[in-house]
């Protein structure tokens, strides 16, 4: 997502409705981005990428669509590069400092809330994991220094500031190394070890 200025990312609760954004949303605008698909629990997530404009113009066509399906949304002019890197499943390197994670109810809220995270202090998303494994929650794995860590997550958190949607997070200064090389493989239960 190199060329990527903005993203947009709409959840709904059906796959046929997703779908059918979907396709409104790449027809109204000539986006350079899109991915599509299901995640649990039968949530359906639309990503959109590109320019500003186009972005602007293929989300509106995603709200005008979506109706009582649409969960939630984001748009994110200006989005960071560690964000697009982590959403492409890049992950980087855990340096050996302090560990923070953001965990959402939300999808979109959890990648808007690394966003601001990003921008906010001196840390380093190590991964970004959406929906699946998570019953549908997003989390967000960020490192660095102590300080830098606990500012990124409370920017994070006080982003989402919604009754509905649920929010944990928690900074560990130092972790035992083997959770800390464990981590640095997978979250994901059957993707560790």
């Amino acid at each position: 997502m190199s060329t990527t200025q903005a993203i947009a990312l709409l959840e709904l609760d059906s796959v046929a409705v997703g779908t059918r954004v979907a396709d409104a949303m790449v027809k109204r605008s000539p986006v350079r981005r899109i991915r599509i698909g299901t995640v649990q629990p039968g949530k359906y997530l639309i990503l959109v990428g590109g320019s500003v404009a186009e972005v602007e113009e293929a989300h509106l066509a995603g709200l005008c669509e979506g109706g009582e399906a649409l969960l939630d949304e984001i748009i994110l002019p200006g989005v960071h590069e560690q964000v697009l890197d982590a959403l492409d499943h890049k992950r980087r390197k855990d340096r050996d400092d302090a560990l923070g994670i953001l965990e959402f109810s939300s999808i979109p809220a959890s990648v808007l809330a690394a966003d601001v995270a990003v921008k906010s202090a001196n840390i380093s998303i190590v991964e970004i994991r959406l929906g699946d494994g998570l019953g549908g929650s997003g989390i967000t794995h960020l490192t660095g220094k102590v300080e830098d860590v606990q500012f990124a997550i409370e920017a994070g958190v006080a982003s989402v500031r919604r009754a509905e949607v649920n929010v944990r997070s928690v900074v560990i200064p130092q972790l035992h190394p083997e959770i800390q090389e464990q981590l640095g493989q997978s979250t994901s239960f059957s993707g560790s070890g």
